[in-house]
């Protein structure tokens, strides 16, 4: 699509797996826009419909054993709300349905490949907005926080290649809070991840925080999946790779590599304009790796993680861990997950080694050490 600039029109992309707050966070979403006509949503929806299987809780925990350690279980359930259904039947919303104002991409959850696929699948819903915003399906926001955004991007000093992103601050679903006072943090450290299941791969966090609202919009090294906001050249700069299916971890680390070398810069939003619902796995909630197993007939998330363990070494070969490179991929036959990553690698305006530099990565040593421009809020 040609891009609609003057319009100043934003996109949503959501990737939703079976979220009772979907239609919720819709809700919040028009209600608090300062322009809900210009407001475009692209939901993957990925839901037990229970048309073909019976629906399952996640695993819940329902009690403590002798020895004080966890005893949980899973439970038939009810087929997962239709959060497009529930939006687009409120008297207050439906006007935004006929005028096409959401599109959604119904997927059975047995279909479900994680959450960089369907972010792949949301991608291709955006059709020509101004902006490109990624978010997750739980989410509170501010009073005309969509004006504010596009005002808080166009103050950044790289702008329009720019990129605002954060992880927001939380909120209980029972508990309404004043979103849009808090000041912002910035994404300033990364550490590789000592889990086994996560082989190695470098996992992003928070650092310092603005001290003042009305300072300099200062540059970040990473970039969330679960909240950005640019301008939608970016979907032709960085495409989002098809090939990661299983893949729930490394996400954030590529988009941020990827982003940089392509020529965009990324940014702290000076204010938290919007709350996510961090959800902790005692809340019982279905993840998506549960899914898979039941699918294969190897129930629990062991059978997402053999799965992982391969399409990782299509992304750790990408952001150039030694152990993933192409020679040692050819010898173990690891290199079929390569398959067109000339088309979703790195960009062309910077290269990798500058990137690690930036950032303090030590890949040689899989280090991550401070990054005192970013703490410090030193690079506009």
């Amino acid at each position: 699509f040609p891009i609609r600039k003057d319009e100043q029109s934003i996109y949503i992309s959501i990737a939703a797996y079976r979220d009772h707050l979907l239609g919720e966070t819709l809700k919040d979403a028009f209600r608090k826009s300062q322009n809900p006509q210009k407001l475009y949503v692209g939901a993957i929806v990925q839901n037990c419909f229970g048309l073909e299987t019976t629906c399952r809780t996640g695993v819940q925990v329902v009690g403590q054993d002798k020895k004080g350690r966890p005893q949980t279980k899973v439970s038939d359930a009810p087929p997962d709300i239709n959060g497009i259904d529930q939006f687009c039947t409120d008297p207050e919303f439906v006007q935004y349905c006929n005028t096409g104002q959401i599109r959604a991409l119904y997927v059975n959850e047995t279909e479900s490949l994680g959450p960089a696929a369907a972010r792949y699948y949301a991608s291709k819903l955006w059709g020509g907005e101004t902006y490109y915003v990624q978010v997750d399906a739980h989410l509170h926001f501010a009073e005309h926080w969509d004006q504010k955004y596009i005002e808080e991007f166009k103050a950044t000093k790289s702008y329009p290649h720019s990129i605002l992103s954060s992880y927001p601050p939380g909120f209980s679903e029972h508990v309404q809070r004043d979103i849009g006072q808090s000041k912002g943090s910035r994404l300033c450290s990364c550490e590789f991840s000592t889990n086994q299941i996560e082989q190695d791969i470098i996992r992003i966090n928070t650092g310092s925080g603005y001290q003042s609202s009305d300072g300099p919009i200062t540059q970040i090294p990473f970039m969330a999946a679960g909240f950005f906001f640019t301008a939608a050249e970016w979907l032709v700069d960085v495409p989002f790779d098809p090939l990661l299916p299983w893949t729930f971890m490394g996400e954030e680390i590529a988009l941020s590599m990827r982003s940089w070398t392509a020529g965009w810069d990324m940014y702290a939003p000076r204010v938290n304009l919007i709350a996510h619902q961090y959800r902790p796995g005692r809340l019982g909630l279905p993840k998506f790796w549960e899914t898979v197993g039941r699918v294969f007939g190897r129930p629990g998330p062991g059978f997402n993680t053999m799965l992982q363990r391969i399409t990782l070494q299509r992304l750790k070969h990408m952001l150039g861990y030694e152990d993933s490179s192409l020679e040692n991929m050819k010898q173990s036959g690891a290199d079929r997950v390569l398959l067109d990553i000339e088309h979703y690698g790195m960009g062309q305006k910077r290269t990798r080694e500058e990137y690690l530099q930036l950032t303090n990565i030590d890949m040689e040593h899989k280090k991550c050490s401070r990054i005192p421009w970013c703490n410090e809020g030193t690079l506009e």
